[in-house]
């Protein structure tokens, strides 16, 4: 018998400068998960849950927030990267390349672009990362570039559980 932990981030000597991770799976964006979005952030723009307004406008329909596209997009990188991490540090930068709509399917990639280790504590290190969404077309809707710190292995705190793993199976 085997066990197996699903992977949910990575400590500091998992990352290789160049990677990229596809992460998997993406999100169809519905419009109730837009007007959701909306309401609970309060960007409460006609441009976003008003159908005749949006017709109105330069994109002809309703554009999806841009914050519920990077948030998505953020999201989805989380396993592949910062699920383990101590810190999200810093987003350098944010760009929206191409309006998201209603009914939209978002990928998303992440390349390495720097690992350091730190300069003040030994035991971790700042991760460089530039991640990207696409669409169903193969747009890139979303960029954003962010520094995270994470634990080097042999500091990161054990994966534990609230039950006796070992009895878990006992019959």
């Amino acid at each position: 018998m085997s066990e197996h932990d699903r992977p949910f981030g990575r400590h500091l000597e998992d990352f290789t400068i160049g990677d990229v991770y596809r992460h998997w799976p993406g999100k169809t964006i519905t419009e109730y998960d837009d007007h959701l979005f909306c309401m609970i952030t309060m960007n409460h723009h006609p441009l976003h849950t008003n159908d005749w307004f949006a017709g109105q406008s330069v994109q002809g329909r309703n554009v999806v927030v841009g914050n519920l596209v990077y948030s998505l997009v953020l999201g989805m990188s989380v396993a592949d990267v910062s699920g383990a991490a101590i810190a999200n540090l810093e987003v350098e930068t944010l760009q929206h390349k191409f309006p998201t709509f209603h009914g939209d399917t978002i990928h998303a990639e992440t390349r390495v672009v720097d690992v350091s280790e730190s300069k003040s504590k030994p035991d971790r290190g700042i991760v460089t990362v530039e991640t990207k969404g696409f669409n169903q077309d193969g747009k890139e809707v979303c960029y954003f570039r962010r520094r995270v710190m994470v634990w080097k292995r042999a500091n990161a705190p054990a994966r534990t559980r609230p039950y006796d793993v070992s009895a878990a199976w006992d019959v």
